[in-house]
């Protein structure tokens, strides 16, 4: 893949050691160069087996200054939900109709809850929704009887994750005109509930690597 000039220039003040998390984000700060606010991604690579049903990392996490970024969600609700979901700030509430939608391309959204009595109507979009990381689940606390309270999370910054088959785990931590100390505060939260995740069965190391980046920067790696 060919970087451009900027790009290079900024993966020289890189290096292969793993600096500490306060000079990772102090090195992280001087990339937001580019015209527009990059967001701050953290990349980790877990020694976990994703064959492993009892191994996958999956959660969501409301960091404590949020990502910067206003979330676009949608509700699968109705009765009297439909209009707490509203109130809330959900951007789109429907049933059957909002199904039909998505079906039909629909997806400019980025978090789906649903109520349990929904999950009927939401399962046979877990073709569309699945791949995209989209789809309602328990787990990830996307299906909640609570969808109100869903709602206000995701708008105030939710973060939802989940590993990828080889054991890699990408997340969004902020945006690079943050203050050093609050993109420090979010990662560290971040961090934490991912060693909390840590499965009972898993041998040998957990996180192996942790790296952070700009959407359009270098890699720093951080030291664990």
């Amino acid at each position: 893949m060919k970087h451009s000039k900027r790009f290079r220039e900024l993966s020289k003040k890189t290096t292969e050691e793993a600096l500490p998390l306060e000079k990772a984000i102090s090195l992280l700060k001087e990339f937001g160069t580019t015209k527009f606010d990059q967001a701050a991604e953290v990349h980790l690579h877990l020694g976990v087996d994703p064959k492993q049903a009892d191994q996958i990392i999956r959660g969501s996490i409301v960091l404590p200054h949020g990502i910067g970024k206003d979330q676009r969600v949608i509700v699968f609700a109705k009765g009297e939900m439909v209009e707490a979901a509203t109130e809330a700030g959900a951007d789109r509430v429907g049933q059957e109709d909002l199904a039909k939608e998505i079906q039909g391309g629909f997806l400019d959204f980025d978090a789906c809850i649903a109520s349990p009595d929904m999950m009927t109507v939401v399962a046979p979009l877990a073709r569309i929704l699945g791949p995209r990381g989209l789809m309602p689940s328990p787990r990830a606390g996307t299906v909640t009887p609570d969808v109100a309270k869903a709602v206000k999370e995701y708008k105030a910054g939710k973060v939802e994750f989940r590993n990828d088959n080889t054991g890699n785990v990408h997340a969004v931590f902020g945006r690079l005109s943050f203050e050093a100390d609050q993109l420090t505060e979010n990662l560290q939260a971040f961090l934490r509930y991912i060693q909390d995740l840590k499965p009972g069965t898993l041998k040998g190391s957990y996180i192996k690597n942790i790296s952070i980046s700009g959407t359009m920067s270098p890699g720093i790696a951080v030291s664990a």
